[in-house]
């Protein structure tokens, strides 16, 4: 989530910016993106680590970082002198919610609760129509129709105190 949820994310310098910054930490620090959405102000994935690797942390933190450090002026409020002192960036909240899959249902509920999040927060009317998902991909290899959930009864049971919003 950005700082004071500002919309920030989608604009185009900003994702080709997180972009970069993803590739560079799967570089040095592989994972799988198995599921995304990228939103104004904030973002849903499920990464899947190597075996015997549980740093999801140190990798979020990594992203932030070289996101919070590249990212153009004009998108960071100003500093408190708090801030100032902690050599904190204003554009991240310094947290993030974090969930283990437990099983393949785990995993299919939280990949459906990811790809109807555009239409949750009502930027699109149809989860095909929001460009910023992995939902393309999943289309592409067969697994949901590209009329996927195109009702809100389909998702009305998700619970945002299950999905970190």
């Amino acid at each position: 989530m950005t700082f004071r949820r500002r919309e920030i994310l989608c604009e185009p310098e900003n994702r080709d910016l997180l972009r970069t910054a993803f590739h560079l930490v799967k570089t040095d620090h592989p994972f799988t993106i198995d599921a995304f959405v990228l939103l104004p102000e904030h973002l849903h994935c499920i990464w899947t680590l190597p075996t015997g690797d549980c740093d999801y942390s140190m990798r979020w933190n990594v992203i932030k970082g070289h996101f919070s450090r590249h990212c153009p002026t004009k998108y960071k409020p100003t500093r408190s002198a708090a801030q100032k002192h902690k050599r904190s960036q204003t554009v991240w909240q310094p947290r993030f919610w974090e969930h283990q899959i437990r099983d393949d249902r785990d995993f299919e509920k939280h990949c459906d609760y990811i790809h109807w999040n555009p239409v949750k927060h009502g930027l699109v009317s149809r989860v095909c129509d929001w460009p910023y998902s992995s939902f393309h991909r999943i289309v592409r290899l067969g697994i949901y129709s590209s009329d996927w959930a195109g009702t809100p009864e389909i998702c009305a049971g998700f619970s945002d105190d299950n999905y970190g919003e």
